[in-house]
């Protein structure tokens, strides 16, 4: 078995979302200045790079992502390749070798649509609602893609959000999938116990099995 990082790097040049808060670091005192210890201080949006999305993200009264049970983000896990235009929404079509793969209760999408973390390009892929409603049929409980959000930088109603939050289902945005062959799986991507938080950053490994 080995080990596959699907995390982007986490530093000042990562990307995030227009108008969210860039990482920083604020170092309060460090051993090279003579210091004991070395002492950092971290600013950042929560949906830094790879991360899990809280309920609370996009439905009103929903729980934030320290509540939610662990079980969505480590376990089984189909990685599908799903080639789309930029700006497209991947739909149950676009799944190359088709839905039927699919027995895993975790599936991450590989759209290519979102090449460069630390280099932002508006027209990433999402995801259609009727696409979320199958796999939730199949009993997907997490889906996660290559890219900033399930739903388009530019949607407002965020349909895509609001399938998963109807299903009950865990997103993971952000990851990076780039080089990984299409298979199954052991997915471990265990976000931060932030009470009331509406995300977390995740270390998101993929295990070979």
């Amino acid at each position: 078995m080995r080990l596959i990082d699907i995390t982007p790097a986490v530093s000042a040049r990562l990307g995030v979302w227009p108008g969210d808060t860039p990482m920083s670091r604020e170092v309060l005192c460090e051993i090279a200045g003579g210091a004991s210890v070395t002492l950092s201080t971290l600013r950042s949006t929560v949906h830094l790079g790879a991360h899990a999305d809280g309920p609370n993200h996009y439905g009103a009264g929903a729980p934030g992502i320290g509540e939610r049970s662990l079980d969505y983000y480590i376990g089984p896990c189909r990685v599908v390749d799903a080639p789309v235009k930029r700006g497209a929404r991947v739909g149950v079509g676009d799944l190359v070798r088709g839905l039927a793969q699919v027995n895993e209760p975790r599936v991450l999408l590989r759209t290519g649509t979102f090449p460069d973390p630390e280099a932002w390009n508006e027209d990433f892929a999402g995801v259609t609602p009727e696409l979320i409603d199958a796999l939730a049929a199949r009993g997907v409980r997490t889906i996660g893609l290559d890219t900033p959000s399930v739903d388009l930088q530019t949607s407002k109603d965020l349909p895509a959000h609001k399938a998963v939050l109807r299903h009950d289902m865990a997103i993971l945005e952000g990851l990076v999938l780039r080089g990984v062959e299409p298979g199954v799986y052991e997915l471990i991507a265990l976000p931060l116990k932030l009470m009331g938080f509406d995300a977390s950053p995740v270390r998101a490994v993929l295990r070979t099995l």
